[in-house]
Parts: structure tokens; C-alpha cells; sequence
């Protein structure tokens, strides 16, 4: 397994990103603006995607974190963020992400060393054409992280 920076092209890894935001107009708010990346198996196969985004002169935010459905919970989702903190930590210092406000989502973020920052009410409501579930549960809020990188 390797991680690599994608540079065009970026929309071929479509699916992949849609299993974290479902809604493909949002991804298209930050996927060129973004820096992508993907982790490979020996055969190229895209495994997991992170998309980061510059948000400030010490801020970077992490967009999009997806990670092929069986391949979860095999710890490549830790280790793109991993990735992505040695990526940025010479220039900026600090990484959010934003997520619903679902304690396994959040449980993920706060193993990886992220903290609570914020919310943004009603996000998801306001945001998306229809209502967002994530194990069960209708997305309301966004909830940000904050992790020191």
C-alpha cells in the first residue's frame, strides 16, 4: 500500500469520494481547490481518498476521508490523516474536519487526535437537496475537530 498525490483527473475517484459526501455538488465545492490523495494497493486500486483543503496562513481542512466500504476499520483511514499531517505539518498548524454529529464519525476523529472545535448549525439541512443519514441518524449540524499537526 502507497499513497499518492492526484493532480488531474481527480473526478475518476468519483464513487470513492461519494461514500463520505454523498452529494457530488458539494465535492465539487472544494475538489479542484484541493489537494487529493489516494492510497493504492500494489495493483493501482484506489483503496481510500483524502481531500485537504487550504483554509488559512496556519489552517489546512480535511474535506473528504473515505475509505472503500470493505476495507474499513483496517486502519488505512488513520493512516491517510497520519499522511496528510506530515504532508502540511513544515507550513501550517493546524487540521480540521468537519463531520455529522454521529459518535462513531466523531469517535474516528477523536482517536485519530482531533478535538472538538465547533459546530455549524443546521449544515446539512441548508447545504444538501435531500436529508443525509449516517448509521440511522439525520444529519443536522456539522461538527469541526481540530487536531495540531
Amino acid at each position: 500500500m502507497y499513497i499518492v498525490q492526484i493532480t488531474e483527473k481527480k473526478k475518476q475517484y468519483l464513487d470513492l469520494l461519494l461514500l463520505a459526501d454523498e452529494q457530488e455538488e458539494m465535492i465539487d465545492r472544494y475538489l479542484e481547490r484541493g489537494d487529493m490523495f489516494v492510497l493504492q494497493d500494489e495493483h493501482k486500486k484506489a483503496i481510500a481518498v483524502a481531500v485537504v483543503t487550504v483554509e488559512g496562513d496556519n489552517v489546512v481542512e480535511l474535506k473528504n476521508l473515505a475509505v472503500l466500504k470493505e476495507e474499513q476499520g483496517k486502519g488505512y483511514g488513520k493512516r491517510m490523516i497520519e499522511y496528510v499531517c506530515k504532508f502540511y505539518s513544515e507550513k501550517y498548524r493546524i487540521l480540521f474536519v468537519g463531520t455529522g454529529d454521529v459518535d462513531v464519525t466523531v469517535g474516528f476523529y477523536k482517536h485519530c487526535g482531533f478535538t472538538y472545535s465547533h459546530r455549524v448549525k443546521n449544515f446539512f439541512i441548508e447545504n444538501y437537496d435531500h436529508p443525509i443519514y449516517e448509521d440511522g441518524v439525520q444529519l443536522k449540524d456539522m461538527v469541526y475537530l481540530s487536531r495540531n499537526i
